[in-house]
């Protein structure tokens, strides 16, 4: 089984998108930012949501997604193309690096940039809260294993239907920094749901 034959039996996830086409820039671009604000990904052109191959012209969707990246992302995101033949039929794989400057926002309209993670097979709009986070951050996400902070807000969320930033301040005896990199990367490798649509953030088990 090549790569591109592994990465559709796979299926969509947290790190591979299938796009029958790219039409729109504004859409596309929310993808990109998700994966370049996360830990990267790919973006399989030309493949249906059930994985069936459709094939595409690869220069007329490189032309899409190269103006999603230039100016429909803030800042710009580099990408990288291969085209892949696959029965006759030419699949365009795109990668999104991880980037070193984020948070990446999209735009959606004039005046209207949002930050975007991927959880699972979607991109999740973030909050200020973990756009902030996102800046701050130094370095890439760890890798898992979790550590006992990590552990400690689970354990919690098996027992009680939700948690706020600062019940886990006081959980875990975090500062307000620690708790938000430790409440973030777990949305970010799909163990928390956030929840920013009410007066307080909160987070719930997924």
């Amino acid at each position: 089984m090549d790569e591109l034959q592994r990465l559709i039996w796979e299926g969509e996830n947290d790190s591979v998108d299938f796009k029958q086409r790219v039409t729109k820039p504004e859409k596309i671009a929310r993808t990109i930012v998700s994966f370049a604000n996360t830990r990267g990904g790919v973006i399989l052109v030309g493949v249906k949501d059930n994985g069936y191959v459709i094939g595409i012209d690869p220069e007329e969707e490189k032309h899409t997604l190269q103006l999603a990246a230039d100016f429909y992302c803030d800042p710009p995101v580099t990408l990288q193309y291969e085209e892949v033949e696959q029965d006759d039929r030419v699949v365009l794989k795109v990668t999104v690096p991880e980037s070193a400057r984020k948070p990446h926002f999209a735009k959606l309209k004039d005046d209207d940039w949002r930050g975007y993670v991927r959880v699972n097979d979607t991109s999740v709009q973030t909050s200020k809260m973990v756009n902030k986070a996102l800046q701050q951050a130094p370095e890439p996400f760890e890798p898992l294993p979790l550590n006992r902070h990590e552990e400690a807000v689970l354990a919690y969320l098996r027992l009680h239907p939700r948690i706020t930033l600062r019940q886990f301040m006081k959980l875990a005896n975090l500062s307000e920094r620690r708790a938000y990199r430790t409440l973030v990367k777990l949305v970010i490798h799909g163990y928390l749901l956030l929840h920013d649509k009410e007066k307080e953030d909160f987070y719930t088990l997924v």
